[in-house]
C-alpha cells in the first residue's frame, strides 16, 4: 500500500525541524541563560539551570525519535510470535535469543505474570523465560536512548552488552538449577489455549507507522514527567554536590561501593527515564562507571514492584534465587567496569 500523501508532507516538515532544533540546543540554552535571564557564569545556580534547560529538550527529542522507530520494529513482534520463537529453543541458545528478543519486544515488568503464564503454556524453559523477563525491562529503548543522548554511543553499547550478559547468565544459571518445583502449582494447571498467531506480515507499513506514533503517545506521554524530574535532580547534583563527596562514596577506591549500590538500588522504584539523568550527574561528580552502572541496573532490573508481582506465580525460594543471581551478575559487571575504566 502506498502511504497517504499527507505522510510525505508531514515528514518533509518534521524531520528537518527536529534536526535543526536538536543541533541548536546549546545555542538556545546559552541565549536563555546569558541573554534573557542574564545569569552570572560559573555559579552553582547557572550550572544547574543550564544543565536542566539543555538536557530536557535533548532527551525528549531523542526519546520521541527512538520510540517511534522502535515502535515500528515492535509491530513485528506479538506475544504469540515471541512465545513461538522461544518455545522450541534449548538452554543457552534459548537464553541468547530470549535476551535479544527482550530488547525489542514491548513488555515491561508489569507484564510479568501474563508473559510468564504464556511462556509456560508454550513450553518455554524456565531459564529462557527468565532471560527474557530480565532483558525486557532492563534493556529498553528508553534506557538506550537516554544513555546515548547523555553519554554517547560507547556508554549505551556498554550498558546493552552488560544487560545482555546479565540476562543470559542469570537465565542460564536458573535453568541449570532446575527450579521448576518452585513455580506455583496453579501455573502448570492452566490449560494452553489454541492461540492464533497474528499475521503481522500482512499489516501494511502505513499501519506500522501509525503504531509507531501510538507508541510515542503512550510511552513518551507516560515517562516525560520522570525525565523532567530526573533531570531536575541531576541538575541539583551537577550544580551543588561536591565532587569529593561523590568520589568518597562511589569512587573506584571504595571496595564496597558496588555491592552497596546494588543493595540500595534493589528496593528502590524508578524507571530508566527517572534514574539515568541522576546517573549522569553522579558520573560527572566523579563516581565510578561500574558502581553507577550497578546502581542503575539494580533499580531498573530488580525493582521491588516486579518482585511483588512475580510472587503471584513464583514461590519464595525462586524469587530469592532470581534476585540473588541477577544481583551477583550486576556486581560482577560493576567490578569489571571499575577495573577496566
Amino acid at each position: 500500500m502506498i502511504l497517504n500523501r499527507k505522510y510525505y508532507y508531514l515528514w518533509l516538515l518534521l524531520v528537518p525541524a527536529w534536526l535543526f532544533f536538536y543541533l541548536s540546543l546549546q545555542s538556545l540554552t546559552d541565549l536563555i541563560i546569558f541573554g534573557l535571564i542574564k545569569l552570572p557564569k560559573d555559579s552553582h545556580l547557572t550550572n544547574s539551570i543550564s544543565f536542566f534547560l539543555f538536557e530536557v529538550p535533548k532527551v525528549l527529542l531523542l526519546l520521541i525519535l527512538i520510540v517511534f522507530v522502535v515502535g515500528i520494529i515492535r509491530s513485528y513482534f506479538s506475544p504469540e510470535r515471541t512465545r513461538k520463537m522461544l518455545g522450541d529453543k534449548k538452554l543457552f541458545m534459548g537464553n541468547v535469543l530470549g535476551s535479544m528478543l527482550g530488547i525489542v519486544t514491548p513488555f515491561c515488568s508489569c507484564s510479568a505474570i501474563p508473559l510468564f503464564l504464556g511462556f509456560v503454556e508454550a513450553g518455554v524453559p524456565l531459564g529462557v523465560t527468565f532471560s527474557f523477563l530480565i532483558a525486557a525491562p532492563m534493556i529498553n529503548e528508553v534506557a538506550v536512548v537516554l544513555l546515548f543522548g547523555l553519554f554517547g554511543w560507547k556508554t549505551a553499547l556498554i550498558y546493552m552488552s552488560s544487560g545482555l550478559f546479565i540476562a543470559m547468565f542469570s537465565g542460564f544459571v536458573i535453568g541449570k538449577l532446575k527450579l521448576e518445583r518452585f513455580v506455583e502449582d496453579w501455573v502448570y494447571q492452566v490449560k494452553a489455549g489454541n492461540s492464533v498467531i497474528m499475521e503481522e506480515d500482512k499489516i501494511t507499513f502505513a499501519k506500522r507507522i501509525s503504531y509507531g506514533v501510538d507508541e510515542v503517545k503512550e510511552i513518551v506521554g507516560k515517562v516525560w514527567i520522570y525525565v523532567v524530574l530526573g533531570i531536575a535532580v541531576g541538575a541539583g547534583i551537577h550544580g551543588y554536590v561536591p565532587e569529593n563527596f561523590m568520589v568518597g562514596l562511589m569512587g573506584k577506591g571504595v571496595w564496597w561501593s558496588v555491592p552497596a549500590a546494588v543493595l540500595i538500588g534493589i528496593p528502590m522504584y524508578s524507571n530508566s527515564a527517572g534514574i539515568i539523568p541522576i546517573v549522569q550527574a553522579l558520573l560527572e561528580k566523579g563516581a565510578a562507571l561500574g558502581t553507577v552502572l550497578a546502581f542503575m541496573m539494580s533499580v531498573i532490573g530488580l525493582s521491588l514492584p516486579e518482585t511483588i508481582i512475580l510472587k503471584k506465580v513464583l514461590k519464595l525460594p525462586l524469587i530469592f534465587t532470581f534476585v540473588g543471581v541477577v544481583g551477583v551478575g550486576i556486581i560482577i559487571v560493576g567490578y569489571l567496569f571499575n577495573f577496566i575504566f
